[in-house]
């Protein structure tokens, strides 16, 4: 029998853990598919116990020039759900959606309301960029709708926080309805490395949990008591991460590129650079000189690489140096997939940030 209390219960404790709750033989009334690892995490949190989403960026990928293999395109063609981010994101979604999920409604989570949005730092250290460059993106066709934020979907199911009259340009800066009331916001484009604030991620779940209660209406009770205990765990997860990072608060690093902005606003950390603007373009001469004197100047403690891409630049950057390396990870390459992801990958980017940051180290 499903109890809504051992089922919160089972879930605070998987997020706290980095386990999850044995899901029993009760099957979802759509097919669902999430974007990338940190989405389908959330996605799989809410649907314990009903089904579980498929994964289209998986292991190590990055949604960086993505390519999607023939089994993503068959689960797309099938889905009734596709949650993520959006397509200042996942660009390498954006054809694939319109060409082979046009009967599914897409939740684009980028978009959910209660969301705090920081605007993309785009000089000085944070050299400018732009999210078509690197995530694979590109402006909508004049002819494709949208839906809205309260989950009224047009013909094409799509679902993310623009009036039906409006062109989704990658390029241009994000409307009102795009920044909500508690955003950091400021002229340009949104960072949309949004899931690395775990406010944020408690802001998805209560978006997942509202569309697959409207998809799938026969399971919305458990749908409901999965994302309230998230929530909860969520919550604890914020102030254990808080606890580990209040140490190393003011030490100053550098990353490797700048995917990191939520976790250092919710935790007031001192980030002072990056090395690259875009994971695929190598930095120049003058580019790197730059940083090697930023780090000077800065007395930058750490330089943190990424497992999705190649190490070397690091090495490069760091060289005649005393600046130690560490790895961040925005996504979870080597973590198992599933609902105890989220927790897993921010515990371990914490642990990560201590480590490489304490006086000690």
């Amino acid at each position: 029998m499903y109890r809504p209390s051992l089922q919160a219960a089972a879930w605070a404790a998987a997020l706290l853990i980095g386990g999850s709750p044995i899901a029993d033989s009760a099957t979802a009334g759509t097919e669902v598919v999430a974007s990338i690892k940190p989405v389908h995490s959330l996605v799989a949190g809410v649907m314990a116990g009903i089904g579980e989403p498929h994964l289209i960026v998986r292991g190590g990928g990055s949604p960086h020039g993505f390519a999607m293999r023939p089994s993503d395109a068959r689960a797309l063609a099938s889905a009734g759900l596709v949650f993520w981010i959006g397509p200042d994101m996942e660009g390498f979604l954006d054809g694939p959606l319109d060409k082979l999920a046009g009967d599914a409604t897409i939740v684009a989570l980028g978009a959910a309301p209660g969301l705090t949005r920081l605007a993309v730092r785009d000089s000085g250290a944070w050299e400018g960029h732009r999210h078509d460059d690197d995530h694979g993106g590109h402006a909508h066709g004049k002819g494709r709708d949208h839906g809205d934020e309260d989950g009224h979907d047009d013909d094409h199911g799509q679902d993310d926080a623009h009036g039906p009259d409006d062109d989704h340009d990658h390029d241009g800066d994000h409307d009102d309805a795009m920044a909500g009331p508690d955003a950091g916001r400021a002229a340009g484009e949104t960072d949309m490395h949004l899931w690395l604030d775990p406010e944020n991620a408690r802001a998805m779940v209560r978006r997942i949990a509202t569309a697959l209660a409207a998809a799938d209406p026969d399971n919305a009770a458990r749908y409901a008591a999965n994302a309230t205990a998230m929530d909860a765990g969520l919550s604890d997860l914020q102030a254990e991460l808080a606890a580990v990072l209040a140490p190393v608060r003011d030490r100053p690093f550098v990353q490797f590129h700048d995917a990191f902005q939520y976790l250092e606003a919710r935790y007031r950390l001192n980030a002072v650079g990056s090395v690259s603007a875009s994971p695929e373009r190598r930095p120049g001469a003058e580019r790197l000189a730059a940083l090697r004197r930023k780090i000077a100047d800065s007395s930058a403690v750490c330089i943190f690489a990424e497992p999705q891409f190649p190490p070397d630049l690091i090495d490069v950057v760091i060289e005649g140096s005393a600046v130690r390396t560490g790895t961040l990870d925005p996504l979870g390459a080597d973590i198992p997939d599933g609902p105890g992801l989220y927790g897993t990958l921010m515990r371990r980017n914490a642990d990560a940030l201590r480590r490489c940051l304490s006086p000690e180290s």
